[in-house]
């Protein structure tokens, strides 16, 4: 695990050389636990893959390999004033890149905050305006670094994450130089982009599994729905820090008319065809149950939050509304706060902590309404929605989703 750190009220990043630190003592642990529970040699393994939590971003000197600030995390949203100028500034607002990257103006995105990192802070502008900068997501810091850093480093995103940037032309496969005028990006600083499946270079000799090729790359959620093995019109979601509920709409690019991003779901090698997907991001999910236990002390672990809600048959009419850092798919309100609703004095711990279950439920039932309106799915039709993720885990979280959603 590595440090989330929180500099002011709802900023959130991370420590990219810690991010880098614990990447090298996952690699060492798993290499040396494969060696005790079996036969396995290093020359058996043939490549490796990487997936990241996307939109994070990372701007580095590529002289040094130093980071030039902290990771500025997805769920960060302290670009809210940058997006209120643009959508002034911009003909369609919060829409204006849509039709290319499928994506609204929002602090979610990596392009937001590149232009903060950009306007903010020195040495960044200095070293983009000498040439010395390099961009990239979590993806991109760990390839460039795995093989090689300075000099020879892969500099290197994957179409998936790419598509989270806000800057890719969904069609092309490219980066919009169009946008990137308008949002004043100098493009040499953007990695090369490339698919889900092709040689990205060879791990270098200061890491463990020297020489070993990587050969694979996605963002988490397209990982997952390709672990799920999600077919055109087939749905999954992830239920972790937040929810994220992906539908394969093949090689259709789906422009959603009720709050969803449409997306790349994955590229499998340069000659593939691309498959894409409506994506309803949801900000805070299981980290609502975090916030009970590491913040109200409802809960000492986030796995008694089951046993806690089951203790009651319902949520004694207790609403919550986790908008710790706004709210995402499909309302796109940065502004937005958490609410906690209908306490009375009956109110006790097993109330609040079934309130929170329900508020995931009721974010996925958004997104889902959503996303059948905007695929055009029949109401009537039985719809399988393959689950993963931390959370999934609770027996009785995905009972109230099913019960929930039962009629879309």
């Amino acid at each position: 695990m590595f440090s989330l750190m929180h500099p002011s009220c709802r900023w959130v990043e991370h420590d990219p050389m810690e991010i880098l630190e614990t990447v090298k003592v996952c690699m060492e642990v798993a290499l040396k636990r494969a060696k005790e529970t079996s036969k396995f040699s290093e020359t058996d393994l043939k490549a490796i893959g990487i997936t990241n939590q996307r939109e994070t971003t990372v701007v580095w000197s590529k002289s040094t390999g130093k980071p030039l600030y902290n990771a500025i995390v997805w769920m960060d949203v302290r670009t809210s004033s940058i997006c209120r100028r643009l959508e002034t500034q911009l003909a369609g607002g919060r829409t204006h890149f849509v039709e290319r990257s499928g994506l609204p103006i929002s602090t979610y995105f990596s392009a937001m905050k590149l232009i903060w990192l950009l306007e903010n802070v020195p040495e960044v502008k200095e070293a983009a305006a000498k040439g010395d900068a390099l961009f990239g997501t979590v993806d991109t810091w760990l390839i460039w670094n795995l093989t090689g850093g300075v000099d020879i480093g892969s500099h290197v995103t994957d179409c998936s994450n790419a598509a989270r940037t806000l800057l890719l032309d969904l069609k092309t496969l490219d980066w919009d130089r169009k946008t990137l005028e308008e949002l004043n990006i100098p493009i040499e600083i953007l990695p090369r982009i490339v698919s889900n499946v092709e040689n990205l270079g060879e791990i270098s000799k200061d890491w463990p599994l020297s020489g070993v090729p990587i050969t694979g790359c996605l963002g988490d959620q397209h990982a997952a729905m390709l672990g799920q093995k999600c077919k055109k019109g087939e749905a999954k979601s992830t239920y972790g820090t937040g929810c994220f509920i992906l539908l394969n709409t093949g090689e259709d690019i789906v422009t959603s008319q009720h709050g969803l991003l449409t997306t790349i779901a994955f590229k499998l090698g340069p000659n593939a065809p691309t498959n894409y997907a409506l994506e309803g991001s949801i900000a805070i999910a299981g980290a609502a149950v975090q916030w009970l236990r590491d913040s109200l002390c409802l809960i000492r672990t986030a796995s008694e939050i089951e046993g806690l809600a089951e203790s009651v048959p319902n949520s004694g009419g207790v609403y919550f509304v986790p908008a710790f850092n706004g709210l995402f798919a499909p309302h796109w309100r940065d502004d937005a706060r958490g609410v906690l609703v209908g306490i009375t004095r009956f109110t006790n711990r097993g109330h609040i902590a079934r309130a929170t279950l329900e508020s995931m439920c009721f974010q996925a039932k958004e997104v889902l309404q959503a996303m059948h309106a905007d695929a055009n799915l029949d109401n009537s039709e039985q719809f399988l929605l393959r689950v993963d993720g931390g959370a999934a885990v609770n027996n009785l979280l995905m009972q109230i989703q099913v019960r929930i959603s039962k009629h879309l």
